[in-house]
């Protein structure tokens, strides 16, 4: 993994696919047209995240949502929420845009291999734990069992549904879905995802965990985890909040002593489950 060489200069590159993901939630495939910038993202980590400008609007910070194992497009999933995403949201295929990164630390899936894995996502905080789903399936042997719990508040914003089969076949892998509320479409589970995980009662032993999603999802994950056996260095969550500069010097992510944008946004909750409380 090589230093970004200037971590404040966006790369150019173009749209070569957008798709409809969720309610209000793309995805956006960019292709990097510069050599420095394919060289840049050339080995990046599930994980790790960068910056997508759309011209004339600014940047906003994303989770990449791919590996470079499955392929040089990069992806990210953007939901419409401020300015600069509402504008992204605008784009079409061919469109120019720029990318900065990658940044952040990564999920040490070296450090973890031989380990049962449980994977925690809420809403679009799928979209950063989609790496590791991938990472996991591409090299089945390295890991242990893969538990997936999958959650949203409606049916409609369950992201990367067109996966679902793959995961479901996959070896020693179950996918686990629900749904805050249900509607005339939904057959599945209905409730929160700290109540389907008491009922899939993953076993601690030997085990990782890995979470992301609204900050009051994890605070509750993490409980309901521990209620099962879990100790806090057995769980890993990414934090991706607050991020402006991407480098660490504008101190708006501050957690305690660290930076989410430099220190993270990856840790394992014996580092950050005093500080939590901020976000919440």
């Amino acid at each position: 993994m090589t230093a970004v060489a200037n971590p404040m200069r966006p790369y150019l590159g173009r749209l070569v696919g957008v798709k409809d993901l969720a309610t209000g939630i793309k995805l956006f495939q960019i292709e990097l047209t510069e050599p420095e910038g394919q060289a840049a993202f050339a080995d990046y980590r599930p994980g790790q995240f960068a910056f997508v400008s759309a011209f004339g609007a600014g940047e906003a910070p994303f989770g990449i949502t791919s590996t470079p194992a499955r392929g040089s497009v990069l992806e990210f999933a953007v939901n419409a929420l401020g300015h600069v995403t509402h504008t992204l949201h605008t784009l079409e295929e061919g469109d120019p845009v720029g990318v900065r990164g990658p940044l952040g630390n990564w999920f040490p899936m070296d450090e973890i291999k031989g380990r049962d894995v449980v994977v925690l996502g809420g809403g679009i905080g799928g979209a950063p734990l989609r790496p590791v789903i991938h990472t996991i399936l591409d090299n089945r042997a390295d890991y242990g069992h893969l538990t997936i719990l999958w959650a949203a508040r409606s049916p409609d914003l369950l992201v990367f549904t067109d996966e679902y089969d793959e995961w479901r076949v996959a070896p020693d892998t179950e996918l686990h879905l629900t749904v805050d509320r249900g509607d005339e479409t939904w057959s599945g589970n209905v409730g929160l995802i700290t109540q389907l995980l008491e009922q899939v009662a993953p076993l601690s032993e030997n085990a990782v965990t890995i979470t992301c999603g609204p900050p009051i999802m994890i605070h509750f994950v993490t409980l309901t985890l521990q209620k099962l056996g879990f100790t806090l260095d057995q769980m890993l969550t990414t934090l991706e909040a607050r991020m402006h500069c991407g480098i660490g010097k504008c101190g708006r992510c501050n957690l305690g002593e660290r930076f989410i944008c430099v220190d993270g946004p990856v840790f394992w909750q014996s580092e950050v489950a005093r500080f939590l409380e901020s976000f919440l």
